[in-house]
């Protein structure tokens, strides 16, 4: 029960603000290309209530731990996108898409950094070097996870952005299984080969892009 409290104090705050800028980072952008619909029912909001959902972010996790499942799967409450209010919504589906995900990659390289920094300051306190770790981990598994190229997810929007109109219509239409699909490969351990390599290459560009600053403190 201990190992269980310090885990969830550790990634707590890392978890919170991973959904919540993410799905801000939704709102934001689909405001900035003439959807207002988020922005009018309070989702373009650094509040982490606006944007928990009771069973999707807390209950379902909770009890895929407790009962051991192989695998862990929680959602966030999706931002309320009208994508035919945005000024050219074909192209512009894209980036309010992929806004989630590169919020995440953004937030991953400020845990990166702040892990470098404490490890400069002698930070001797083993608390705040795992939640570094946590907020870099967390913010990959949900860059990656989003990216999948499924509706409805980030990835599925961008890529029915960039299909040419006949194939963008047939693959939007895999949006009501789409919740399915992703369980099943999750399920089937089959997505992890989807997940390590972008985790990996993301993780990677994050170390070269911080190198500068890890030289200059060593």
């Amino acid at each position: 029960m201990n190992d269980l409290i310090q885990t969830f104090a550790v990634y707590a705050l890392p978890i919170v603000l991973a959904i919540t800028l993410h799905e801000a980072a939704h709102a934001y952008a689909a405001k900035y290309f003439g959807d207002t619909t988020a922005y009018a029912q309070g989702r373009m909001s650094l509040n982490p209530i606006k944007h928990i959902d009771p069973i999707g972010t807390l209950l379902i996790p909770i009890v895929l731990y407790f009962v051991g499942s192989p695998f862990l799967f929680g959602y966030a409450k999706p931002v309320p996108v009208n994508f035919g209010n945005l000024r050219n919504p074909k192209k512009q589906m894209a980036f309010v898409a992929l806004a989630g995900p590169a919020a995440n990659l953004v937030m991953a390289f400020g845990w990166l950094v702040l892990g470098i920094l404490l490890h400069a300051a002698n930070v001797g306190e083993e608390f705040f070097m795992r939640m570094a770790q946590a907020g870099v981990l967390t913010n990959l598994v949900i860059f990656a996870f989003n990216l999948f190229p499924v509706p409805p997810l980030d990835g599925g929007r961008i890529m029915t952005s960039l299909l040419p109109h006949k194939y963008a219509y047939k693959f939007a239409q895999l949006e009501p299984y789409g919740f399915f699909i992703v369980l099943a490969l999750m399920f089937l351990k089959v997505l992890h080969y989807w997940m390590v390599p972008v985790m990996t290459i993301a993780k990677t560009g994050l170390v070269l892009l911080v190198s500068p600053l890890t030289f200059l403190l060593n």
